[in-house]
């Protein structure tokens, strides 16, 4: 159980304004708010920092760059875990779908082996074991264009805290890799593929996605219904992939890669979730429609850390510059995300939902994490 908390003379952002005021946690969920600048005896003086809600995140490679530091490092699970779930915690995240890859490949340049279902145990024990300090779920990210992708998932079932079953396809030459010279300059750089073995590599894939697309992506939606998870759609490029994510019930699309696919998003009523690296940079590393762009276009709900955890925070205060609306921003990486996903208990600062809270001052415009708490319970 977590000890009773009071964070006073602080800016709190609601959904829809920001009041200096208290918060109140007990027995792990907010038990109070109060607008006035008055410290009850026993409370943290913030200052004048704000209070947000604790982040939510949807789509982190985080965990994978843990367990594999450098291409072909394999780290203890339980290490990599914790030193995962730490760093979040330190960036303000309280609540994160951890992306875990299934679908392998056995043949061609770049082989993949099955790692998904053995990091889930190890992630699952450990949170068993009491010893994380956030809430995590899983997002398995289903890679159309394998050869096991339905041998994979049929080891997971509806016990494992799968949230979130991603369609993703990175066959080259099309969705996010639609621009061949950005992958092979990838490729180049990080597995040093020669222009032969690039060719090879891409040949080898565009015959898997045609013997396997169909096949899987048919199998991962009915897998994503079976595990009582949400269905999302990845590197959407046109509207007629839109559409055709729309047509499985996909809930939020990942990083579309133009305008017109997010446009076509908003039609269907998908929601539309962008890479905070993308807004922080001011554009994609892969040459694809900028965030900034889509927010300014009303066409971006929820934000995504991606490959940078500290980006989630950081890229709220940069959307707010773009808004004007610190409460609209702060939305994007709690509430529609905690809604995106199903969780009703998180993702507001409301009485009777959990006391997921972060403290956060400003050094400029960046800010600075100065508390963060996960049910009442300091975390960081």
């Amino acid at each position: 159980m977590s000890e009773d908390l009071c964070l006073a003379n602080a800016r709190i952002v609601l959904t829809d304004k920001v009041v200096t005021g208290s918060i109140t946690v007990k027995n792990g969920n907010i038990a109070d708010i109060a607008e006035g600048d008055a410290v009850p005896d026993g409370a943290v003086n913030c200052r004048g920092d704000f209070i947000i809600p604790g982040l939510v995140e949807l789509h982190t490679d985080n965990l994978e760059r843990h367990i594999e530091p450098r291409p072909e490092v394999d780290w203890p699970h339980l290490s990599a875990i914790l030193a995962h779930d730490g760093e979040l915690a330190s960036t303000g995240i309280t609540t994160v779908f951890d992306a875990l890859r299934v679908g392998s490949i056995h043949s061609g340049k770049m082989r993949y082996a099955p790692y998904a279902r053995n990091l889930a145990n190890d992630l699952l024990n450990a949170r068993a074991a009491g010893h994380l300090k956030i809430s995590h779920f899983l997002h398995l990210r289903a890679e159309i264009c394998s050869e096991t992708l339905l041998e994979e998932l049929a080891e997971f079932t509806a016990e494992d805290r799968v949230g979130i079953l991603s369609l993703m396809d990175h066959t080259p030459g099309q969705r996010q890799f639609r621009d061949l010279t950005a992958l092979q300059t990838y490729l180049s750089k990080k597995r040093g593929f020669s222009d032969a073995a690039f060719a090879e590599h891409v040949a080898h894939l565009k015959t898997m996605q045609k013997a396997y697309g169909e096949k899987h992506q048919t199998g991962a939606v009915a897998e994503a219904r079976r595990l009582g998870a949400v269905l999302a759609s990845h590197d959407d490029t046109t509207a007629e992939q839109v559409a055709v994510s729309g047509s499985h019930g996909v809930g939020f699309a990942e990083f579309p890669t133009t305008r017109e696919a997010a446009a076509a998003c908003r039609a269907h009523g998908v929601a539309v979730m962008m890479g905070a690296p993308n807004i922080i940079r001011n554009g994609s590393h892969s040459g694809n429609v900028a965030a900034a762009e889509l927010a300014e276009a009303d066409l971006l709900d929820i934000v995504s850390s991606d490959y940078v955890p500290s980006a989630l925070l950081l890229s709220a205060f940069r959307l707010a510059d773009i808004w004007q609306s610190l409460p609209r921003a702060v939305a994007c990486v709690t509430q529609n995300p905690a809604k995106a996903a199903g969780l009703t208990d998180r993702g507001r600062l409301e009485p009777g939902l959990r006391g997921d809270i972060l403290r956060i001052g400003l050094a400029g415009n960046t800010p600075l994490v100065r508390g963060v708490w996960c049910c009442g319970q300091r975390v960081s």
